[in-house]
């Protein structure tokens, strides 16, 4: 269910409260190869897929941490729609942890809480919760505190 933000109040009222969940999303080796040839991390764990078959222990490479973090915005994009938008910026994140690899081949999703809702530089400033989960896992593979900036439309 999208929530729907008109104002800061609006927002505000979202404290503390869970506003999505996401479809579950398979990360496989073509998206592991793509983003580590966006970004030059070559590193095995990620891209030899024989060498990790002999020395992972699942066999398996695994998503680079950043991959899993780049996907908090795609995921999480329907989870709150504001009708009078003019502009939203990703502001920056405050903490993140990487607490379980992703695979190749694991679905993943995501899960937002919203934590603050302020106003700064007249907008709203959003901080909410995002969990990678893993299909099948205990442990979320990452944990963000992200901040989004909406700016409102006069």
């Amino acid at each position: 269910m999208t929530r729907i933000i008109n104002s800061i109040e609006d927002a505000k009222a979202l404290e503390g409260q869970e506003v999505g969940l996401s479809d579950w999303t398979i990360i496989d080796q073509n998206r592991i190869d793509q983003f580590a040839e966006a970004t030059s991390d070559y590193q095995w764990i990620h891209v030899d897929t024989e060498r990790a078959a002999r020395e992972l222990p699942n066999g398996k490479t695994i998503a680079h941490g950043y991959l899993t973090l780049s996907l908090i915005p795609a995921l999480t994009g329907d989870f709150v729609e504001v009708p009078n938008l003019a502009r939203a910026i990703n502001f920056g994140v405050n903490k993140v942890r990487f607490y379980t690899p992703v695979p190749a081949g694991a679905r993943v999703r995501a899960r937002a809480t919203v934590l603050q809702a302020r106003r700064r530089a007249g907008a709203l400033l959003l901080t909410s919760e995002v969990r990678i989960e893993i299909d099948g896992e205990r442990k979320p593979a990452c944990v963000a505190e992200t901040l989004g900036m909406y700016f409102f439309r006069e």
